[in-house]
């Protein structure tokens, strides 16, 4: 190319991406990390606030909807003496009611001092086998009788001539389930087991509860959940109620209850009938892949039609860097196979590739066409036509010295 003045290198190529760069993203998004990082430090804050005032379940000292707080201050007001402690074998009994949360919790030797101190009515809620042999042995689970061992807890009608429960009515109730015994009368029954039932003793009765969900405070405004418990727990002049240590671990011959231990055992059937059902159905409507089809493509686009358009796509996006960069490719790899320079990675070798067409044209030196074939981005669209132009003319140059 004689005559052909190399391209002035430009101080700075204009950029031609226009996806957006790690400062813009973190612009846009900076307002969402904020209200992130303040949502998180309020999370931690109320968390921290709050963790020294958290209850556990049916604890009478909790505010929370499912502590008792309520009913013992409504007892309170009655006049009722209340008494909380962590030892129910030191209650001497008489004429008190003594209510215990968690009867599993506690040993044989608590549970028969429990049983020998004479309590006028003993409230035990949701006990297992060990709990109810030692303190109402003629009560048991329902599921020894082959029925259903626990119902869910829903308002439930009145079924028994229990005083308290015909002042209530109907109740919040569920939970674990039992049978009534030989000398016992269960309440809001669910199929063959009740989630109350009363039983006389010596002293004076036992109240076995499945649940104690109608004694919390989210639930003693509903139904007869507040006669039902005031008429349970207030009964005898003074109230003792026991707190678990939820850190001691179960008595002898008592396990802890699993999900399994809640669904009935017909289901378990059902289930697997189901899940074989649904293979069944995925099998029969499953889809079945034939033979491979070729079509035929809907519309042909021509390949001047494609690169037209993918100029102007460039034209639009002021892309003459990536435009430029893509010219000179497509020349080098058509100037290589002419001299033989072999292509390293899919390129040629750009000084390989210099040096040839220096020795294939002496009137280009090797910096010219550097210069042209791996110079800096032109500046605007009348230095990237001149490109292209003296691309051309070098190629056919080459082609035909």
């Amino acid at each position: 190319m004689t005559g052909t003045a190399p391209v002035a290198p430009a101080a700075a190529p204009a950029p031609t991406s226009l996806a957006p760069t790690g400062r813009g993203l973190l612009r846009r998004a900076r307002w969402y990390l904020v209200f992130l990082v303040a949502l998180l430090i309020g999370a931690v804050c109320i968390a921290t606030l709050g963790r020294g005032h958290r209850y556990p379940p049916a604890d009478p000292r909790s505010y929370d909807a499912d502590g008792t707080h309520a009913v013992v201050a409504l007892l309170e007001h009655q006049g009722l003496k209340t008494d909380l402690t962590t030892d129910p074998t030191a209650a001497t009994g008489g004429a008190d009611t003594l209510v215990l949360p968690e009867p599993d919790l506690l040993d044989k030797a608590q549970l028969r001092a429990i049983a020998a101190a004479g309590h006028k009515r003993l409230i035990l809620i949701a006990p297992g086998p060990a709990a109810l042999t030692a303190l109402v042995p003629g009560i048991r689970p329902s599921d020894e009788d082959g029925g259903v061992p626990y119902a869910p807890v829903r308002s439930t009608p009145m079924s028994c001539s229990l005083t308290e429960a015909v002042r209530a009515g109907s109740a919040t109730m569920g939970g674990m389930l039992y049978t009534s015994g030989s000398r016992g009368e269960g309440c809001y029954s669910h199929g063959h087991g009740y989630p109350l039932v009363s039983t006389p003793t010596e002293d004076g009765d036992v109240i076995v509860l499945g649940s104690g969900t109608f004694l919390t405070n989210g639930e003693l405004a509903k139904d007869g959940n507040a006669s039902l418990a005031l008429g349970l727990l207030g009964s005898q002049p003074r109230l003792t109620w026991h707190l678990p240590d939820y850190s001691a671990p179960l008595a002898e011959g008592t396990r802890h209850k699993n999900f399994n231990d809640y669904i009935p055992k017909g289901w378990h059937w059902a289930f697997y009938q189901l899940a074989i059902a649904a293979g069944l159905a995925a099998l029969w409507r499953g889809r079945r892949l034939g033979p491979v089809v070729s079509e035929n493509l809907p519309v042909v686009v021509r390949a001047a039609e494609t690169t037209e358009g993918r100029a102007r796509l460039y034209r639009r996006a002021k892309a003459r860097g990536r435009a430029a960069e893509a010219l000179r490719r497509a020349a080098a790899h058509r100037l290589a196979p002419v001299l033989g320079v072999p292509l390293q990675a899919g390129a040629p070798e750009p000084e390989a590739l210099c040096a040839a067409v220096a020795g294939r044209l002496p009137a280009h030196p090797a910096g010219d066409v550097r210069a042209l074939l791996y110079g800096p981005p032109p500046t605007d669209d009348t230095a990237l036509l001149r490109l292209a132009d003296d691309l051309d003319a070098l190629e056919r140059q080459v082609r035909n010295p």
